[in-house]
């Protein structure tokens, strides 16, 4: 199950059934799930934890030491849940004492090839981060979200639940819940209408992210104008998650 040739420090924490291919780097401090997979010469260093049935593939680099100049060998940690899928030259690293002190990773989330997610970045579940999507330091990306290959999310940007970025975009303002957007700078192209009926949301929650969308988009009212009206005529949870995506701002939302 271990391959003869990996280097594993004494100090890893593996489950009894854990695989570790050829020529694979495991550090002091990292922790690994039951029934996970390491793929051959994938660097894992610690502190981090990775969750269950965790499969990593070929020249992947895990919890390495971030690249902010502040970062000064202070024992950050990286934090991955359950069934996450990390390919071939994906990067993942540390957090920084700056901030949370820990990058957090949720469950089954695909990360494809030379993906990279910088420190300190907060992942929600069930993303999917296309060849090449890169992610800043503070990332923070809600859950169901899908990001298109060769994507980059400027650092501090908040990513909605459901929402999608199309291929190549350039994403620096933060991006609501269930929205679809595109382009260099990214602008906003509507609802991720076929994620939303694919996930079973109903035909009223999708008639009232409709709606409200509308009103922050389409209708020439102040973003706080556009907020009260939705809150004044809906009341259903899928809008006010819609709401509080955009209340959380911090660096504006994408237009």
């Amino acid at each position: 199950m271990i391959h003869p040739t990996a280097l594993i420090d004494p100090a890893a924490r593996l489950a009894d059934d854990v695989e570790v291919g050829p020529f694979a780097v495991i550090g002091a401090d990292v922790e690994i799930g039951a029934g996970s997979r390491i793929g051959p010469h994938v660097v894992i260093k610690g502190p981090t934890v990775l969750g269950a049935r965790t499969r990593i593939f070929q020249f992947a680099s895990v919890g390495e030491d971030c690249q902010d100049k502040k970062y000064a060998g202070e024992p950050t940690r990286l934090v991955v849940g359950d069934d996450n899928v990390i390919r071939e030259g994906v990067t993942l690293h540390r957090g920084t004492v700056q901030d949370r002190g820990e990058t957090v990773i949720g469950s089954r989330n695909l990360f494809m090839a030379y993906v990279h997610v910088g420190h300190d970045c907060v992942i929600g579940n069930d993303g999917i981060f296309a060849n090449q999507v890169t992610l800043a330091g503070h990332v923070k990306l809600g859950d169901f979200v899908i990001l298109g290959g060769l994507s980059a999310v400027h650092q501090f940007c908040h990513f909605g639940d459901h929402a999608m970025a199309g291929g190549g975009s350039i994403i620096t303002k933060d991006t609501p819940a269930y929205v679809m957007i595109n382009g260099n700078p990214a602008q906003v192209h509507g609802l991720n209408l076929v994620g939303l009926r694919r996930r079973g949301f109903s035909k009223e929650a999708i008639r009232g992210l409709s709606e409200a969308y509308k009103l922050v988009y389409r209708q020439g009212l102040t973003t706080e104008q556009a907020l009260e009206q939705i809150r004044a005529s809906f009341a259903l949870p899928e809008t006010e998650a819609f709401v509080a995506s955009i209340e959380a701002s911090t660096r504006g939302i994408v237009r």
